[in-house]
C-alpha cells in the first residue's frame, strides 16, 4: 500500500528518467507521482545571456518531458524562484509529498530548507533521497568517526565498502506507469528567449544533451576506457570521457559510470587499470563532496587557515595579468590554447586546469578565489565542490592539496603533454608554423625559426608576461610566510618544478 496518494518529484541535478533514484523512490511510495522542473531564476539572473549551459539544460529538459510523455506521464516545467514557485505547485496539486534529490551545495542546503517549511505550513513532507552520489556525507568516515582530509585513504575506504547494491540501479520501467499526466506539461516548457537567454548555435556546446547524448558519451568512452590511464593527460588525444558535463546536470547517473568502472577494474589486467584510474576519478568528485558538506567555509576561505594570511598580487598591475590570463596572452603557449579553449568551448582537459590553475596561482601571484570565479563562469561542468576543491588543490590551501613547493612549469607540461604541438596549434594558430621543440617556449627560439614561422614576438605572439623561474621564487618566498606543519615539509623538496 503507497504511503502517499500523490508526490511531486522535483528535479535539479537528475534530468533523466533511468536510474533516477527519486523518482523511483516516489514511484515506490505514491500512487500516483507528478514531476516537475523549475528554471531557477535566483541562478539564471546572474548568468550571462548567452551562456551555452542554460542552452544544455534546456534541450535536456525538452529530451526529458518527451521520455516521460512517452511512458504516460509528463513533465511540468516552470520558470521563477523554486522556494515560491515549488510549494505553490504541490498545494495545487494536493499532494502529500515532494521528493528531491540531495544536494550539498550550502546555497542549495538554504533553500531546500526554506522549501521544507513552507510545505510543512501546508502540510506536506520533504524528502530528499541520495542520488548524486554512491556515498555521502558520513557514510564514510576514518576509524576515529572523522571526515577524511586526505583522499588516498578515503579512495581506499570506498572502494572497501562498495558493494554491488550501492551501484545497482534505481527502479523499475513498470514503476511508471504511477505517473501522473499533468494539465500542462511539456508544451508549456518557456522558451530561452522568453527566459531572457539568446545562445546563438556558434555558443552550444559541441556534445549533444539528455540521457539519449549521455548514452552516446558512454558507449564511445567504453571500449577506450581500457586506455585511460595512458591517454587521460593529453589534450591533443581522445582520452577523457567527456562525461562531466552529463554528470553535473545528472542526464547519467553516477551508479551507471561507477558501475561499468567497477565490473572492469575488478576483471584486473591491463584493461583494468585504465577502468581503476577513471573510477578513482569519479571517487574524488564524491571526495570533494564530503569535503564541501563537512566544511562549507571552503567557499570563499581557505581548506587551511593559515594560506589565508598569503599576501596576493593586487592593483592595476595583478588586474591586468589576470585579464591577460583569461584572454589567453600570457605568452605561454600551453596555457594560453588551455585559456582559449575554455572560452571557445567551455570546456578544458583536466591536466591543463591543473596547469592553468598553478600558473596564475604561482606564476602571476593572483588569489585562487578570482580563478575559481572564471571558471565558474565559463566552465560547462562547473560543479562547486569541484572547482573548489581542484583550485584550492592547485594553490596548495586545500584538503591533500599540492605541496607549495610543487609548481607546475608551463613549458616542461607542454614539452611532456603535448609533446607535437597539436593541441597548441589548434587554440594557438598564429604559433602553428613553428617546429615542434620552439612552439612550447616561442621567445627561446632564434630570429630566424620566427622569421620562417612568420611570428613576431609582441606582435603575433606575446612575449612571457614572467619569467618562470623569477617567479618561482617569489612564489617559495610567498608562501615561507605560512607557518603550517605541511609547509615545514619543504626543506627537502623546494627544488620540486613539475
Amino acid at each position: 500500500m503507497s504511503e502517499f496518494q500523490k508526490g511531486l518529484v522535483w528535479l535539479r541535478r537528475d534530468l533523466r528518467c533511468s536510474d533516477n533514484a527519486t523518482l523511483a523512490q516516489a514511484l515506490a511510495t505514491c500512487g500516483e507521482v507528478y514531476v516537475a522542473f523549475v528554471f531557477d531564476t535566483t541562478i539564471l539572473e546572474a548568468l550571462s545571456r548567452d551562456d551555452r549551459r542554460v542552452a544544455f539544460i534546456h534541450d535536456s529538459v525538452g529530451e526529458l518531458a518527451k521520455t516521460l510523455g512517452d511512458a504516460g506521464g509528463g513533465l511540468i516545467v516552470l520558470h521563477g524562484d523554486p522556494t515560491r514557485e515549488i510549494p505553490a505547485l504541490a498545494k495545487s496539486l494536493g499532494v502529500q509529498a515532494v521528493f528531491a534529490g540531495r544536494d550539498y551545495e550550502p546555497a542549495a542546503v538554504a533553500r531546500d530548507r526554506a522549501v521544507a517549511r513552507s510545505l510543512e505550513d501546508s502540510d506536506i513532507a520533504f524528502e530528499t533521497v541520495k542520488d548524486q552520489v554512491i556515498f555521502e556525507m558520513n557514510e564514510i568516515l576514518t576509524a576515529q568517526g572523522e571526515p577524511y582530509s586526505v583522499f588516498t585513504p578515503y579512495s581506499r575506504a570506498w572502494l572497501k565498502q562498495v558493494r554491488p547494491v550501492d551501484l545497482a540501479p534505481h527502479g523499475r520501467p513498470a514503476d511508471l506507469k504511477r505517473l501522473a499526466k499533468p494539465s500542462r506539461g511539456a508544451g508549456d516548457m518557456p522558451s530561452l528567449a522568453s527566459m531572457g537567454f539568446d545562445i546563438p548555435a556558434a555558443r552550444r556546446m559541441a556534445i549533444r544533451a539528455g540521457e539519449s547524448g549521455a548514452r552516446q558519451l558512454l558507449d564511445d568512452f567504453l571500449p577506450r576506457m581500457p586506455h585511460y590511464h595512458e591517454r587521460r593527460d593529453y589534450p591533443a588525444v581522445r582520452g577523457p570521457s567527456y562525461l562531466s558535463v552529463h554528470l553535473r546536470f545528472g542526464t547519467i547517473s553516477i551508479r551507471t559510470l561507477a558501475r561499468e568502472a567497477h565490473a572492469a577494474m575488478l576483471q584486473g589486467g591491463e584493461a583494468g587499470n585504465g577502468a581503476k584510474t577513471w573510477l578513482n576519478e569519479l571517487i574524488w568528485r564524491e571526495f570533494y563532496f564530503m569535503i564541501l558538506h563537512h566544511h562549507p567555509e571552503v567557499v570563499g576561505n581557505a581548506f587551511k587557515p593559515a594560506y589565508d594570511a598569503i599576501e596576493w598580487a593586487t592593483g592595476k598591475a595583478a588586474d591586468a595579468l589576470f585579464v591577460a590570463w583569461c584572454e589567453g596572452r600570457t605568452g605561454y603557449p600551453l596555457v594560453d590554447a588551455a585559456m582559449r579553449q575554455i572560452n571557445q568551448t567551455g570546456y578544458m582537459h583536466n591536466r591543463l586546469r591543473m596547469v592553468t590553475a598553478s600558473f596564475l596561482v604561482k606564476d602571476l601571484g593572483i588569489d585562487w578565489r578570482r580563478g575559481e570565479a572564471y571558471f565558474a563562469r565559463q566552465l560547462n561542468d562547473f560543479d562547486l565542490a569541484a572547482n573548489n576543491g581542484g583550485w584550492q588543490w592547485a594553490a596548495s590551501t586545500g584538503c591533500d592539496a599540492q605541496p607549495y613547493f610543487r609548481i607546475f612549469n608551463p613549458i616542461t607540461q607542454s614539452e611532456k603533454f603535448d609533446p607535437e604541438g597539436r593541441f597548441i596549434r589548434k587554440y594557438v594558430p598564429e604559433l602553428a608554423n613553428l617546429s615542434d621543440k620552439a612552439i612550447h617556449a616561442p621567445w627561446r627560439a632564434d630570429a630566424q625559426a620566427l622569421a620562417d614561422a612568420k611570428v613576431t614576438l609582441g606582435r603575433d605572439y606575446p612575449q612571457p608576461l614572467v619569467a618562470h623561474d623569477i617567479a618561482r621564487k617569489e612564489t617559495l618566498a610567498r608562501y615561507a610566510v605560512v607557518k603550517t606543519p605541511a609547509a615545514s615539509t619543504g626543506a627537502g623538496g623546494e627544488s620540486g618544478d613539475d
